[in-house]
């Protein structure tokens, strides 16, 4: 058998398992208490791991409020003073089986949805959305009101929500996407249907929680923005990603991932190792006030949607967009469709109904995105160099790292 079928075979075999996932909402816990070799002094934060003195600005202040949240110090000075003695430790989201909206943050004492894959048994975790502010920690901001909606999650909507989750029996989270998309979703950057879908679903159960004014204030917080249900579609993806992970001589796309410093990618075939390359190129729509020179990185990992065909993948399904990130519903289209021809296949549960219902495009090879010339788009949204989200736009992929991907796979797995 020759590389090339080898190789085909092996995309195959990623993509049936990408698409065969069933991910499902099981419970909410502690970090500290559910992921798996999470410790009291550790950070985890958004793209590959890297030195503490390589992050800077909002990824690097993220990760001290984080700590500062956790009671690891009583001031930013303190903090910083033991990171640089690595009495605190950092470490990528996607190690330990998590997935970072943003600068990703977590520490031990914050929730987690637990997500499990009921095809391999797979887990995947993601931490809740902090609100509509647009000054958040996961935007590398932390101060006393950024705080205050931390301990309001932990201790308003997590309760009431993990009862009812725990009294459903779980969430089964595919199809309700898979309604969404039908709904106007993308599953990234528009997440209206969704949201209201999952709230839907549990409702009967929150009925059942004994306190009537934590169940008020825990469904206003669930149900007043549209984006709640965006970290439930990144626990998700995370399952269905890390499942199609591994397999040998697979040129697929596990992972896709930003920190500070860089964009990366991780590929099935080449192991646990990042790709790294320069920061992806953007589009964006910016709110009122704001201009691209503000524009900055510090992280993301919400860019795993698009991993497994949603987001950018499945922006003909969420025309709507165009007022949030800009651009027009022929671009969408145009673009789309370009996708097809660097992934895989269609995905069998993912439709876009503008386009006749055909399956989202879904496992990004990279062989076909350096023959093609076409790079993976992501929906994101945009951070400001002085914290908090500014905007929102499209991202594009460098085509450096597919290059230097294919060039490590050939080395791997000379013909």
């Amino acid at each position: 058998m020759s590389i090339i079928e080898k190789r085909e075979r092996a995309n195959t075999e990623s993509f049936q398992k990408m698409v065969g996932s069933d991910p499902v909402l099981i419970d909410i816990g502690k970090t500290g208490s559910v992921v798996p070799g999470m410790s009291p002094e550790l950070i985890l934060t958004s793209g590959p791991s890297m030195p503490w003195d390589s992050y800077y600005g909002g990824q690097k202040d993220a990760i001290i409020g984080a700590a500062l949240f956790e009671g690891l110090g009583n001031s930013r000075a303190e903090i910083e003073q033991k990171l640089d003695k690595k009495e605190i430790q950092v470490a990528g989201c996607h190690d330990y089986g998590c997935v970072g909206s943003l600068a990703g943050v977590y520490s031990s004492s914050m929730s987690v949805f637990i997500v499990e894959n009921r095809e391999t048994g797979n887990r995947g975790f993601c931490n809740l959305y902090e609100g509509t502010n647009p000054r958040r920690l996961n935007y590398g901001i932390y101060d006393e009101e950024v705080k205050e909606r931390l301990l309001f999650v932990e201790d308003t909507i997590v309760p009431v929500l993990r009862q009812a989750i725990v009294q459903s029996g779980g969430v089964a989270l595919k199809p309700l996407m898979a309604r969404a998309l039908h709904m106007g979703d993308e599953l990234h950057s528009r997440n209206t249907a969704a949201s209201l879908l999952f709230a839907q679903q549990l409702f009967p159960h929150v009925l059942d929680y004994g306190d009537s004014s934590l169940v008020r204030s825990a469904m206003t917080a669930i149900t007043e923005d549209n984006y709640f249900f965006l970290r439930l579609s990144m626990a998700a993806a995370k399952v269905m990603a890390d499942a199609s992970h591994g397999v040998e001589y697979s040129s697929t796309v596990s992972a896709m991932a930003f920190n500070c410093c860089n964009f990366a990618i991780r590929v099935s075939g080449l192991g646990s190792q990042w790709i790294t390359g320069p920061h992806a190129d953007v589009e964006a729509k910016l709110f009122a006030g704001h201009n691209q020179d503000e524009i900055t990185w510090m992280g993301g990992e919400s860019t795993i949607t698009e991993t497994v065909g949603l987001g950018g993948f499945a922006q003909a399904a969420a025309f709507p967009l165009q007022k949030y990130q800009g651009g027009s519903a022929e671009a969408m289209v145009d673009r789309n469709l370009g996708l097809y021809e660097i992934t895989v296949g269609e995905h069998p549960t993912f439709h876009i109904p503008y386009l006749g219902y055909r399956g989202t495009p879904t496992a990004i090879d990279v062989f076909k995105v350096r023959e093609t010339g076409i790079r993976p788009v992501m929906d994101i949204g945009i951070a400001g160099r002085d914290g908090g989200q500014i905007g929102a736009g499209i991202v594009s992929a460098p085509m450096s790292i597919f290059d230097d991907a294919c060039a490590l796979y050939n080395k791997k797995y000379p013909t």
